[in-house]
């Protein structure tokens, strides 16, 4: 896939997780940050992961302290019951992944991280596929676990989901203790981009401050695919970040342009 079939993706700049503001009540990933983005004129980026009955909700964490005031790991409660759990500091509840793609209705990009355990579990990746290959709007999936990316790429068609561009996460080094559930080889593969035959992304998202680097750069100077660079805070980090990716994914600061 060529950069100008993606020309969609990187017309404009990408809402980290939604245009949020949590002292306005628009808490990160729920359907009124993704409303407010539409507003504006922004795509938007947001995290989807599974619950315990299969199902997906769209929520960073892996645990409900921080947005909520509950406590307990998402993936120990099924769809319906997060569903109920009001966000803190709104009035809205945890939107599940069908109802999320219900409220955009294809009006804006969407791009969506899938995340992951790194176990090899593949059930949510063809739940997201389940659920895109009936979504008319513009959209791409895109994870750090090299896993899902390559199943959707191998069974694509399928899962009627040939259509929908894949992508890559990515950043320079997995040294984080954040980490700490990557085996040796997962860290290895990577950090080196070693998943490429199997991945085979349509585009990348690099860390902002992992620019410049190698992989990206090679990735949009030799394959011609776009990058974009996440998470940018500022103007000046909008500013650098620019030389080497063809958009920004940013939160906290109206983007430049």
């Amino acid at each position: 896939m060529s950069a100008r079939d993606l020309a969609w993706l990187t017309a404009r700049p990408i809402a980290h997780r939604g245009l949020h503001d949590f002292a306005r009540g628009i808490v990160e990933n729920s359907v009124g940050a993704a409303q407010a983005a539409v507003a504006a004129g922004y795509a938007i980026e947001c995290d989807v992961q599974a619950t315990r009955d299969g199902d997906l909700v769209v929520f960073h964490d892996e645990s409900l302290e921080r947005l909520t005031r509950r406590r307990g790991k998402v993936a120990n409660f099924d769809a319906a019951a997060l569903a109920a759990i009001t966000l803190a500091g709104a009035r809205e509840t945890i939107p599940t992944f069908e109802a999320f793609l219900a409220a955009i209705d294809g009006r804006t990009p969407l791009v969506v991280e899938l995340k992951s355990n790194f176990d090899n579990d593949l059930l949510p990746a063809r739940r997201v596929a389940e659920l895109l290959s009936r979504y008319r709007g513009p959209v791409v999936v895109e994870s750090f676990d090299p896993a899902p990316i390559a199943f959707l790429r191998a069974d694509a068609q399928a899962l009627g989901v040939a259509h929908i561009p894949l992508g890559m996460v990515g950043e320079a080094t997995y040294d984080d203790p954040y980490w700490a559930m990557l085996s040796t080889s997962q860290r290895s593969e990577m950090t080196h981009f070693l998943h490429y035959p199997k991945t085979r992304p349509d585009f990348l998202s690099w860390n902002a401050a992992n620019l410049p680097h190698a992989i990206p750069f090679l990735a949009r100077e030799g394959l011609r695919i776009p990058v974009t660079a996440w998470t940018v805070r500022s103007v000046a980090q909008a500013e650098a970040a620019r030389r080497w990716a063809d958009q920004i994914v940013f939160e906290g600061f109206p983007p430049p342009g």
